[in-house]
């Protein structure tokens, strides 16, 4: 290995850390020793994109492209800088990266790749390590910024589990892990676990794993807390006269109560 695959190898591994000085420092020196590095203007580009230092961004993605007219992943993220330039945004402060902050726990996080993407205005601002915040609807589990702008969805089998789970008051942590304008990966990651779903993992290896237990479980709480509700209109129906039941919505007289 010769001191150029140093180079990419220690750039490489300072982009997983996502540390963005280190990267930035590293790949312009590979460019130093070999001016037409693709990889090294990709990485120089997307690297000053995560600092939000945008004109150095643009500036090295053109290159790539002079390189390699057709680079997707340069063309892409042009379309990225010219929606965030609009936007005035020039040069903001990144997000403050914890090196762990991405560690793997089996059954307490999970990488997930969002689907029904927002607007590319919303996605062109997020950086990897960007917190975020998941909110519970109906059928589906969104994910937003902080600020509140509609990032994208959970897939349907993992927002049926989390549903149930944040419906029993468990907690969770969410980061952006890659992002550009047609796809976002998050990494979602287990606070807190609600009393009524202790014993079920978060994020098993198969997602539908206990899933319809706790579906059942949870159906069978909604029947009780409704039998508990009408066993006490019995009791105050009961201690009703006819003529007290008469003026209360919801109770109906029985036919031997109206003869009398």
């Amino acid at each position: 290995m010769n001191d150029l695959d140093i180079l990419e190898q220690q750039a490489v591994d300072a982009a997983v850390t996502s540390n963005w000085k280190v990267a930035i420092s590293l790949n312009k020196k590979i460019l130093e020793a070999d001016h037409d590095n693709l990889s090294a203007c990709l990485r120089l580009g997307f690297a000053n994109l995560q600092v939000k230092n945008i004109k150095e961004a643009k500036k090295y993605y053109n290159k790539a492209l002079k390189i390699q007219p057709r680079n997707q992943v340069g063309i892409e993220n042009l379309e990225r800088i010219q929606i965030l330039s609009e936007k005035g945004l020039k040069k903001a402060a990144a997000a403050n990266l914890d090196p762990n902050l991405f560690l793997e726990v089996p059954g307490k996080t999970r990488t997930v790749t969002l689907v029904n993407l927002g607007q590319k205005k919303d996605l062109a601002e997020l950086v990897v390590g960007q917190e975020i915040a998941l909110k519970s609807k109906t059928r589906k589990v969104e994910a937003r910024t902080v600020s509140g702008e509609y990032i994208g969805c959970l897939p349907d089998d993992l927002s049926k589990r989390l549903i149930f789970f944040l419906k029993a008051k468990s907690k969770y942590s969410a980061y952006i892990k890659e992002s550009n304008l047609n796809k976002v990966i998050i990494f979602i990651k287990e606070i807190l676990k609600g009393k009524k779903v202790l014993n079920y993992s978060s994020f098993p290896q198969n997602i539908q794993t206990n899933l319809g237990q706790i579906t059942e479980e949870k159906t069978a709480d909604q029947e009780e807390e409704s039998s508990s509700e009408e066993d006490e209109w019995d009791v105050i129906s009961r201690e009703l006269t006819p003529e007290e039941k008469e003026e209360i919505p919801g109770i109906h007289l029985d036919e031997e109560e109206t003869e009398e």
